[in-house]
């Protein structure tokens, strides 16, 4: 009697297993149900809602994603108890519940009644303070689920410190820059971020360069999971995000950074002296190492997987390309200077393999060069040779901004040799171009606008009141600078966080120096905010200088022409993309009927002009006014068009024209 029953267990379990294997195949897969009932966002971002109820009359789905209307979303019966519904997405795709809120199941009993009830499945419930009922809570929580936007034909780069990213005395965070950073940058036209100091650092006042974990995202921020959203969030927005990231160097820290990881002074590194950088106190890698070289070329796949980056900025490649670092060296544009012993071939190949890996295995990955030295073939394809970036930093322009600024009267300033300093680039190869980045900021040094206007800044930047000689010139130099430096200086344009609307003073970091403040390592945005200053006049000139970009593609062009850099007029007209712009540098005098030369017949409309109100400007032309062409060739090309450069005392403008066809 025993036996029997013992035997007929297993009979009756093999048929159990059998009906699973049938009706569900298997059990493997019946025991993973949660992966099918309550709620399931699906590839699309739909959501599948399924419930097993089968003594109920209707159900219904209700919740803070439909004002908790009780009718408008009913589930359909399906056979064996079950009950389904189907959200399909918002309009920008994503889910209809959002994470985190609230959901009820409102189930219509046959007897009439009606219940609010939990999913069963539900994957979390919370509960108010006061209450002792908990609620069914949609627990989504956001993953890079964004692709990686298409690679920008026009680079329009935003230069940005998460921990500065905020006007409170603090270190701000990732979740700070998602709020409130990401919003702005998105308005402001820019299509990419350039995200400083995130690999982590033990010395925050090294402005990140100082690498301790190459592999960890900085803690001081926020968590991981964070950053990941930061970035999926500027994803949703079409901006891609670029990672300075620092393999050139780093830090000397033996406990919590690389150095002397197994005791010796040539783990990762160089023995001394090859291996110790003379100005930057720090280790050099070596990149003749196997183990150096999958170190580092996994942490590039690590940032490009892991929080899905689109790309680097690679910090100082002058240093890794040359024994001497760049130390003590002018670089005159010889090639001598560029081929010979003094070249580091271990460094150059390894960064030739560094792009030929991330290109190939993510084609739109975006790779920015901060290089000084002008490296013949930085930016073409390995297949040619070079080193395989797609862009370079053109360095030398905001150091010709600064000394103009620091050396010159504005009759003095030299039309020939700005446009110069701004067009001389290998052709071929792609150039960032900018006015300032961080490195114009650093204390020791000032933004270009408090070069322009200094102390004035704390006192005469009111709408309120009439603008004084200082703040004008300032205001109109500062839009007449970078939209100079936009339309001329490269394939791609950069700025620094919080100069689009003209930060006042420096940028320095807590240190022992400054008694561990805060006060100059952070942003601003309050006088941005606050609306009867003229920041945000500079703002808005940025903002729509970037979208003229935009609609126009001049960075994507070939480079302009130049058709005028008149010394005693102090004017410059270029064209670039099918528009036409238009310079007047001269500090005391404005012309009547000035003609200007263009390429295309027709009819040209004003569509961006830094002397508008809305701008700072004083708003003394009319857009209105149409420009005919005449068949009169001019400065090399065979039109030309008469226009009006108006200028007042110190009140310097620029103005930048559209062709129409007639």
């Amino acid at each position: 009697e025993i036996s029997g029953r013992t035997s007929a267990i297993p009979e009756l379990l093999q048929k159990q297993l059998l009906r699973l294997e049938e009706a569900e195949g298997g059990f493997e897969r019946f025991t993973r149900s949660y992966e099918t009932f309550g709620v399931q966002r699906q590839p699309d971002n739909s959501l599948f809602f399924q419930e097993w109820a089968p003594g109920a009359e209707a159900l219904f789905l209700t919740g803070d994603f439909n004002g908790w209307d009780k009718f408008s979303h009913p589930y359909t019966k399906k056979p064996f108890g079950k009950w389904e519904l189907i959200l399909p997405p918002k309009h920008d795709k994503s889910p209809a519940v959002d994470h985190n809120t609230k959901l009820k199941v409102v189930v219509h009993t046959k007897d009439g009644g009606r219940l609010y009830r939990n999913s069963p499945w539900a994957k979390y419930v919370n509960r108010e303070e006061e209450s002792v009922i908990y609620n069914w809570v949609h627990w989504d929580p956001p993953s890079p689920i964004h692709p990686r936007p298409k690679k920008p034909t026009s680079l329009r780069i935003y230069e940005a410190h998460v921990g500065i990213a905020s006007p409170e005395g603090k270190v701000a965070s990732y979740t700070n820059f998602t709020t409130n950073m990401l919003p702005r940058i998105k308005d402001l036209g820019y299509n990419c971020i350039q995200l400083m100091a995130i690999m982590e650092h033990a010395y925050y006042a090294s402005f990140g360069y100082q690498i301790t974990s190459f592999f960890a995202a900085s803690s001081r921020y926020g968590t991981p999971e964070e950053l990941k959203q930061m970035i999926d969030v500027a994803h949703s927005m079409g901006i891609v995000v670029l990672l300075d990231v620092v393999h050139s160097h780093a830090s000397k820290n033996t406990e919590d950074g690389l150095n002397r990881f197994d005791g010796s002074d040539s783990c990762f590194f160089h023995s001394p002296p090859r291996g110790e950088h003379s100005l930057w106190d720090s280790r050099l890698f070596n990149y003749s190492s196997w183990e150096v070289m999958r170190f580092l070329l996994s942490n590039l796949r690590w940032w490009m997987e892991e929080y899905c980056f689109d790309g680097f900025r690679f910090d100082g490649v002058t240093s890794m390309l040359y024994h001497h670092h760049g130390i003590g060296s002018g670089f005159s544009g010889d090639y001598s200077e560029y081929f010979g012993l003094q070249v580091d071939e271990e460094s150059l190949v390894y960064l030739m393999l560094a792009n030929h890996i991330l290109h190939t295995l993510y084609p739109d990955c975006i790779t920015v060069a901060e290089d000084v030295s002008g490296m013949p073939a930085l930016c073409r394809g390995v297949e040619e040779g070079g080193l395989g970036f797609d862009y370079r930093l053109a360095m030398a322009i905001p150091d010709k901004w600064i000394q103009i600024l620091k050396e010159l009267k504005d009759e003095d300033w030299d039309m020939g040799n700005i446009v110069h300093t701004l067009t001389n680039r290998r052709y071929g190869e792609k150039c960032i171009a900018y006015a300032e980045s961080h490195d114009q900021a650093l204390v020791g040094d000032k933004s270009l606008a408090f070069w322009l206007m200094d102390k004035e800044m704390y006192t005469n930047m009111s709408s309120l009141i009439a603008m004084t000689p200082v703040i004008d010139r300032g205001i109109q130099l500062h839009k007449m600078i970078r939209l100079l430096t936009h339309g001329l200086g490269g394939e791609g344009y950069l700025n620094f966080i919080g100069n689009e609307f003209g930060h006042p003073e420096w940028l320095d970091f807590p240190r022992e120096g400054n008694n561990q403040s805060y006060h100059y390592a952070r942003r601003q945005f309050n006088l941005l905010d606050t609306d009867h200053l003229r920041y945000s006049q500079l703002y808005a000139f940025d903002r729509d200088m970037n979208r003229t970009e935009d609609k126009y593609g001049w960075l994507a062009a070939p480079p302009a022409f130049i058709s005028a850099k008149h010394e005693g007029d102090k004017v410059i007209v270029f064209d670039r993309a099918n528009v036409l712009f238009i310079f007047n540098f001269h500090p005391s005098k404005s012309f009547q009927d000035y003609r200007v030369a263009v390429e295309v017949p027709g009819k040209y409309k004003i569509k961006l002009d830094s002397d508008e109100a809305l701008y700072g400007g004083h708003g003394r032309l009319d857009h209105n006014t149409e420009f005919f062409t005449e068949a009169q060739p001019f400065n090399g090309r065979p039109n030309s068009i008469k226009v009006f450069l108006l200028l007042l005392l110190t009140h310097q403008r620029s103005s930048f024209v559209e062709q129409q066809q007639s």
